[in-house]
């Protein structure tokens, strides 16, 4: 801005209230509102003239030698953002871009097989633990089984030692 702080815009809106007074004082600031508003067009107006005089001596192109000279890395950086930025613009028709959709095509196939092959494998997976599971059961059930059977046992043995 104009490199006043708030304070001291403060104190000149202090004084202008006492100077010009209440009455007078928005008129004086719509009046100053439009000064500044045509002296940024204006400095808008000179800027934009000098840059077209810039552009039409060749200016740019010296100050774009210049950086090259002095930043090879960032120029050559440059050139690379360049030739990237018209990569994207491929037209369907052309080879290269028939080649892309061969290309696209291929891909999703791809990536069909390797879902496919996927969900195979996931199916797999689940019946062997299915059946890892119903082995487990079973061999719970033939633990349980064989407990009761060792407790009837021991039961059975204890009465006859009871009884003898």
């Amino acid at each position: 801005m104009t490199g006043l702080s708030w304070s001291e815009l403060l104190v000149v809106g202090v004084v202008a209230l006492i100077v010009v007074g209440p009455k007078d004082l928005p008129v004086m600031f719509r009046r100053a509102g439009q000064f500044f508003g045509k002296a940024r067009g204006m400095a808008r107006e000179f800027s934009r003239a000098m840059n077209d005089a810039a552009d039409s001596s060749g200016v740019n192109d010296m100050a774009k030698t210049f950086k090259a000279a002095t930043n090879p890395v960032g120029s050559a950086m440059d050139g690379v953002k360049d030739a990237v930025s018209g990569l994207g613009d491929i037209d369907p028709n052309s080879e290269t871009g028939k080649l892309s959709k061969e290309r696209q095509e291929a891909k999703d196939k791809i990536h069909a097989a390797a879902a496919r092959s996927a969900a195979e494998r996931k199916a797999r997976e689940a019946e062997e633990a299915l059946k890892r599971a119903d082995e487990l059961e079973a061999n719970m059930a033939a633990n349980a089984e064989a407990s009761k059977l060792a407790e009837q046992a021991g039961a059975e043995a204890a009465k006859k030692e009871g009884d003898a």
